[in-house]
């Protein structure tokens, strides 16, 4: 697998990283959320005593088929949300610009880059390349 993602997190602005440390909070929210009532049944079946005396104390089997129901109108909830959202990302993928079709040469990318042609050709062959950039975005080094 060829790894793409640039792990660079203080790049990145605090309302990304707020939004991402919230999406996180609440997506292990709703894990536990959708965990405790199996949690529940298999203690109960194991035949833990507290359960057990929280069951009877709560309605017994009757209210656990209840709590089962709404678990898995949950669950069936979020499925579809999720199908949605694939969906809907699916259909709004970018289409690819003119401009992106237009095939660069060694050239180009020497001036561009500031970089020895003969270094972009070596290292065009190679799998795995690490470019090293400085404080302005320019490079500095390949390896």
């Amino acid at each position: 697998m060829k790894d793409y993602i640039i792990n660079a997190p203080q790049r990145q602005s605090v309302s990304k990283r707020i939004s991402g440390v919230g999406i996180t909070v609440i997506c292990w929210m709703m894990w536990g959320y959708l965990l405790f009532p199996i949690i529940t049944l298999i203690n109960w079946l194991r035949g833990d005593y507290n359960v057990i005396n929280e069951m009877r104390w709560f309605g017994g089997y009757k209210s656990l088929l209840e709590l089962m129901e709404i678990y898995v109108g949950t669950l069936i909830i979020l499925g579809v949300v999720w199908c949605v959202w694939v969906l809907i990302r699916k259909f709004r993928r970018r289409r690819i610009l003119p401009a992106a079709t237009k095939r660069i040469t060694v050239e180009e990318m020497s001036d561009f880059y500031h970089v020895d042609k003969m270094q972009i050709g070596h290292f065009q062959q190679q799998q795995n390349v690490t470019v090293f950039f400085d404080e302005t975005g320019q490079i500095i080094g390949l390896e």
